[in-house]
């Protein structure tokens, strides 16, 4: 969800305040996805680079997100949408780790949407904590090394229990995933788009569902081995 800043800064407006209006697209992509019958969706929020930013405005996302569970909270429960929040909570402070916790505990039940928000979150850190999962598991007994496999390691990653990302949406214009879901990004389609995130609406969500239904999923196989296998 990128161009916040950008978003504010072409508009004479301090930085927070585009990071204040990207919360209404956040609230469509919920909406939509919830419609149109999308199994999974992951918001990547605030990744493990941004606590480098001015403490300023890290401040103001941290606030921002605070307000935004306690406001959000009913309407998702009330349409069943799953709550779940991936990256490494050390680093929030403690209020905010027992409102995320409230949240998930409280939709836990839920069987809409399962809605994943990426706080504090970075590819390769994901990846070192899934290693030492394993390694402490082989240490005490429970795991050989020699069994270690893909599907160990999906296992104890962030979005165990999830089926791999079938698109990437990425806004204001740069073309990079950013340490965003290492892993689970393998044979996930790309889309890139200029729109900066608080201009981001339901038909820039739309283009990017159509330029997706668009593409041929080969999987390492032949074009024709895959529309075999598609009809």
């Amino acid at each position: 969800m990128d161009g916040n800043g950008r978003w504010a800064e072409a508009r004479g407006l301090p930085r927070v305040r585009g990071h204040e209006h990207g919360v209404e697209p956040v609230r469509m992509c919920i909406r939509e996805s919830a419609r149109r019958g999308i199994a999974a969706l992951t918001l990547y929020a605030f990744s493990s680079e941004n606590w480098q930013r001015p403490e300023t405005e890290v401040d103001s996302l941290m606030g921002l997100f605070f307000d935004a569970l306690v406001n959000e909270l009913p309407e998702l429960h009330a349409n069943q949408v799953r709550l779940r929040f991936i990256g490494d909570r050390n680093r929030l402070s403690l209020p905010l780790r027992e409102r995320m916790q409230v949240a998930e505990h409280q939709t836990a039940g839920n069987r809409g949407l399962r809605l994943q928000v990426a706080v504090s979150y970075g590819g390769r850190d994901e990846l070192v904590r899934a290693a030492r999962a394993l390694a402490a598991a082989v240490q005490r007994g429970e795991l050989q090394a020699g069994d270690i496999d893909e599907a160990q390691i999906a296992a104890v990653l962030d979005l165990a229990g999830l089926p791999e990302p079938d698109l990437f949406i990425r806004t204001g214009g740069e073309q990079r995933i950013s340490n965003f879901l290492l892993w689970h990004l393998a044979y996930t389609e790309l889309y890139f788009t200029p729109v900066l995130w608080p201009d981001f609406d339901a038909g820039a969500f739309d283009a990017a569902l159509q330029h997706y239904a668009g593409r041929q999923r080969r999987f390492g196989l032949t074009g024709t081995q895959a529309a075999g296998q598609d009809g």
